[in-house]
């Protein structure tokens, strides 16, 4: 068995077929397999490796090259993606040894960080990732908004097929990538796929000339359901305003679904709202997102909280050996403990994660297995690293 690095074509008859088997119905019909060309150019720059023997791909899996904000510094993230084993190799160890080549090379190639959805969490868990909060879905009817119907709202709304308003959706993602903790973005040729297939509304709110919120949407028929993907929005007023447009649709839809950030609390949106919000978790196929560190790189310099800890990783490939975390200027440095003063922790690749996606307290650590933290050290991790809420926006 060999495992090589494959790019263009090479995915039509590699990669493709066995995520597509993986994910997709099956078997597959001619005119969708016939499609599998039209999906490469939105895999130009992805880094993907197969297991083969005899001239035969076994498994296969790939590295989309992303940004992500973390604690508000913008980092290379490698976006794990396409993991699938032929049905007769599966549980033989291949996913692992692509997963432990993928992650040395985009770990080399200065990516710090990685996320990925799991088919399951437990699976990735070895591998040194860390559970995310997963994004709500909201379901309401828009009789519910009409009351907004008659507010003077500053403002105003965009309208125009994704086609033409894409450069303004990917504006403005840019800017939420800068400003929200977790939130990610696509590399332009992967984000493009949204313009080319043209399937979908884009909604935005603009206050005072500045686009300030944007949803893309669809209508699935008279009677049913406008379906929104992320509503992104940087305050309430944006957000009233894209709310405000799809009440106007009491007459055409019976009801509205959107997804929404994780701290978002959409029953607070309106008195007598009847809102559903629900983030189920199960598998396969409703996984929450996963993250981790894959290079103590990504914390120097990030923003932080007072603290001084010294931190013993265990158990990784990747991040290993003690280092001392210093967050007393208010920025993190690594640097040497000379005195060895400092209270020590013995934490899992993960459980720095963890910590540093702001998804769990020090204390929470040895109850999941992530760690060995004195009362000492929680305090002083809990300074470096407050909670927090990421938002992993792009989806895979």
């Amino acid at each position: 068995m060999t495992i090589r690095r494959v790019t263009a074509d090479d995915r039509l008859t590699t990669s493709f077929p066995l995520a597509a088997y993986a994910f997709e119905s099956s078997p597959l019909g001619a005119a969708r397999a016939e499609q599998f060309r039209d999906y490469l150019p939105y895999h130009q720059g992805n880094t993907t490796l197969v297991v083969e023997k005899g001239g035969e791909t076994l498994a296969a899996v790939s590295a989309i090259p992303m940004r992500q904000n973390l604690r508000g510094v913008v980092l290379p993230m490698a976006g794990v993606a396409g993991v699938a084993t032929h049905p007769l190799a599966r549980r033989q160890g291949h996913v692992r040894a692509l997963l432990h080549q993928l992650l040395d090379e985009m770990r080399d190639e200065g990516m710090p960080l990685s996320a990925l959805y799991p088919f399951r969490p437990s699976f990735y868990a070895r591998f040194g990732y860390a559970g995310l909060p997963k994004p709500r879905t909201v379901t309401f009817t828009p009789t519910d908004l009409g009351s907004l119907l008659r507010v003077e709202l500053p403002g105003e709304v965009g309208w125009e097929r994704i086609s033409a308003g894409y450069p303004v959706w990917r504006a403005f993602t840019e800017r939420c990538l800068q400003q929200r903790h977790g939130f990610s973005v696509f590399p332009d040729y992967r984000a493009i796929g949204l313009r080319d297939r043209d399937e979908h509304w884009l909604l935005t709110a603009r206050v005072d000339g500045e686009t300030t919120g944007a949803v893309t949407y669809r209508i699935d028929e008279h009677g049913g359901t406008l379906h929104c993907n992320e509503l992104l929005a940087t305050d309430p007023l944006s957000r009233t305003l894209l709310l405000q447009f799809f009440a106007r649709h009491v007459d055409q839809v019976e009801r509205v679904t959107m997804q929404v950030p994780p701290d978002e609390l959409p029953e607070l949106w309106l008195t007598d709202l009847d809102v559903r919000v629900e983030a189920r978790v199960g598998r396969p196929g409703s996984s929450a997102p996963m993250a981790r560190l894959l290079s103590l790189d990504a914390l120097s310099g990030l923003p932080t909280g007072p603290g001084r800890v010294r931190i013993e990783l265990t158990g990784d490939r990747w991040l290993a050996g003690s280092h001392l975390l210093d967050g007393t200027t208010g920025a993190l440095e690594l640097v040497a403990d000379t005195a060895g003063r400092a209270p020590t922790a013995t934490l899992t690749a993960a459980g720095l994660s963890a910590l540093a996606y702001g998804v769990l307290d020090p204390a929470e650590l040895p109850l999941r297995g992530l760690g060995e933290v004195p009362v000492d050290a929680a305090a002083e991790l809990r300074g470096i690293f407050p909670r927090r809420t990421p938002y992993l926006f792009a989806d895979f």
